[in-house]
């Protein structure tokens, strides 16, 4: 297999998450576009389980068809979908399918429950396998946005007709890169697993792709965007644009369509994301005759936004650059108060989240966002359509990325018959496959050839904030 090439290659190929867990939460999600689909009303914080068990100090992937009885949600499973559960563990596969269908006609918003539909449905006949990683246990939200995506890919590609069908396992590596690492060993280790879609964060798809490399599994991440991604390896893809194409776009309109120079920069350095938002933003507005004037780390004891944001006027700073990640929107919302809409502000794709527009709210006004992808630019898809109709409200961008993961590997999986073979089908400058709303190719360093796409806070209804995102003009 030919080793991808280096960073410029790329460069010459291509020149909320918020915790909702209270009453009358999903009214507001259901009306905001893309930051979180519904939530499973039955889930509450605490202690979650794999459903995986542990073996030593890996864990294991047996049960995680659902077959183990046990949900990687947190809280307790409604009756039906326990009940089904319960089915799938002693393998009566037609109890369970009545069960899960019970379930999703009691909460159509669950995407576990039709994922292990969907299972059930196959039994015990011949299926292609591919597992699931989600952050279960640190980030809720952001893994029902991609379990949806998940399952209404899976969903689609069942009852497509196909010659295999497709059984997805579900793994929580709660958002952790050590454990990450552990999942990753566990589904190097099963044979039947064809490939992977996921980690969430940049960090924990660092940490896993050294284990999928090592051991030749092809991994495809919805999700991570850090630059340093581009050099794991020829078994790791990704179906999200990585953080040099936002942070190009980001610069572009700084410098094109507000016509400021001079930017400062806040960031997280204890996050692989943050830092690679910041250093590729910096790389851009530098290389194009801007410059970042300053730049503050949040995560230094005694930031402070106001006299951050003071030093930064005083040395010339025009444009606010949020490089900060969902669990840093509370600094990022102070700095969005202090600024009181005096610079123009521009942030990452993290910076796309309900908490923005419900606590910022008119304060937000005006910040601009660098996405992979918007509903509003497709709002007639057939892609659309069909999760409106499975999920009974709007999804985002990561349940968009997730669908395309699932989509991409099965295209090549339909192609290969090993593992080696799919990695290397992935990774033929002529390989293509059919996304959500856009076809998917990968560069030679396996990063999405696709843009970024900026959208902006203004007044609107869908929400139920009063304000929304929207694709810039």
């Amino acid at each position: 297999m030919a080793k991808k090439n280096e960073l410029p290659t790329l460069i010459a190929a291509l020149l909320f998450t918020v915790a909702l867990l209270g009453g009358g939460a999903w009214f507001l999600i259901n009306q905001f576009i893309g930051e979180t689909g519904p939530l499973i009303s039955s889930q509450r914080e605490g202690e979650v389980d794999t459903g995986a068990g542990t073996t030593g100090s890996s864990l294991a992937v047996e049960g995680a068809d659902g077959s183990s009885g046990q949900s990687i949600l947190p809280g307790a499973a409604s009756a039906a979908k326990q009940r089904g559960l319960d089915a799938l563990a002693r393998q009566d596969f037609q109890t369970a399918q009545a069960e899960f269908s019970a379930a999703l006609q009691a909460d159509q918003n669950d995407p576990e429950s039709l994922i292990y539909l969907n299972n059930a449905q196959i039994g015990d006949a011949a299926a292609h396998t591919i597992a699931v990683v989600a952050p279960v246990g640190s980030a809720l939200n952001a893994s029902l946005e991609i379990m949806r995506g998940v399952a209404q890919a899976q969903t689609e590609i069942n009852q497509g007709g196909a010659t295999t069908p497709l059984k997805v396992l579900l793994l929580d590596d709660k958002g952790d890169p050590d454990t990450a690492a552990e999942v990753a060993e566990s589904l190097v280790a099963e044979d039947s697993v064809l490939g992977v879609v996921g980690h969430y964060t940049s960090d924990a798809t660092l940490a896993a792709a050294a284990v999928y490399e090592a051991g030749e599994l092809p991994m495809i991440s919805p999700t991570s965007t850090a630059v340093s991604i581009s050099n794991a390896g020829d078994y790791i893809f990704r179906t999200v644009p990585s953080d040099r194409l936002a942070a190009a776009t980001l610069a572009r309109y700084m410098l094109n369509e507000i016509n400021q120079r001079q930017a400062v920069v806040f960031f997280d350095s204890s996050s692989a994301y943050s830092r690679s938002v910041k250093s590729e933003f910096t790389t851009e507005l530098l290389s194009n005759g801007g410059s970042v004037v300053a730049d503050f780390d949040i995560s230094e004891p005694g930031f402070s936004a106001g006299r951050a944001l003071q030093t930064a006027k005083e040395l010339g700073a025009e444009v606010i650059m949020l490089a900060l990640t969902a669990d840093t929107n509370d600094i990022a919302l102070q700095i969005i108060s202090v600024n009181q809409k005096e610079l123009p502000m521009i942030g990452g794709d993290d910076m796309y989240n309900f908490k923005i527009l419900d606590v910022g709210r008119a304060n937000a006004q005006g910040l601009v966002v660098a996405v992979p992808w918007h509903i509003l630019s497709y709002d007639q898809s057939r892609f659309v359509n069909e999760s409106r109709r499975l999920w009974g409200g709007d999804v985002n961008w990561r349940t968009v990325m997730a669908y395309d993961a699932v989509s991409t590997l099965t295209a090549a999986i339909d192609q290969g018959a090993t593992r080696e073979d799919i990695a290397t089908i992935l990774a033929m400058p002529d390989f293509s496959a059919s996304g959500a709303t856009e076809t998917v190719r990968f560069l030679p360093t396996g990063d999405r050839n696709q843009p970024s796409q900026l959208v902006e806070v203004v007044p609107g209804n869908r929400s139920g904030t009063g304000f929304d995102y929207v694709p810039v003009e």
